[in-house]
């Protein structure tokens, strides 16, 4: 038997991950009223609806600062949408603040793991094959994917957990953003800045 649907539960659901009213009716429908599992649905059909958008030009967006207190750490990044009326949304600029944060906090070389310089991949690679060596072939490969996993969640910002919401990563954050605002999001780049470094 279906659990009942109420106007509370769908709001609940609108406020913790920005989907529309429809939207969230639906997803506690189809999840018989698990807001965890509505909270998934909603996520997956997020995904699907920004890998669609993932080829719309972004040539819009903000140049974002942040000098962290005592001017010891300094970043500077570029985020691109597919118009201005985005570049001025009250979200993305929050976003666009909070990668800046991340970056300051969090020290990634990169946005993507497609840029980590393959040198330090099979860096990497090595040292985790070594910290292996003598279990069967089948384990060490997975291990060995495993671990490479675990170092692009340091070194790649769109991989690393989200400093205000570590259960998630910043990739899902700008998927999340993008499913919210209709448009397509590119963090392009950035620079951080480390007196001495």
């Amino acid at each position: 038997m279906s659990n009942p649907i109420t106007a509370k539960m769908v709001n609940d659901l609108r406020i913790a991950t920005g989907a529309g009213l429809l939207d969230c009716k639906k997803a506690l429908t189809e999840a018989n009223g698990n807001a965890e599992e509505a909270a998934t649905i909603l996520r997956k059909k997020g995904a699907a609806s920004a890998a669609k958008k993932a080829d719309r030009a972004t040539k819009e967006g903000l140049i974002e600062s942040y000098i962290h207190v005592g001017g010891k750490v300094g970043v500077l990044i570029e985020v691109n949408c597919e118009t201005d009326f985005v570049a001025r949304n009250e979200d993305f600029k929050a976003f666009v603040k909070d990668l800046c944060l991340q970056i300051a906090a969090a020290s990634p070389v990169c946005v993507t793991r497609e840029e980590v310089p393959p040198e330090d991949v099979a860096k990497e690679r090595e040292i985790a094959t070594a910290q292996v060596a003598g279990k069967p072939p089948a384990a060490i490969e997975k291990i060995v994917e495993g671990k490479l996993d675990k170092y692009y969640s340091t070194v790649a910002l769109l991989e690393q957990p989200f400093v205000k919401q570590s259960d998630i990563t910043i990739k899902e954050k700008l998927t999340e953003l993008i499913t919210k605002i209709g448009e397509n999001i590119q963090v392009r780049r950035f620079t951080r800045y480390q007196l001495g470094a």
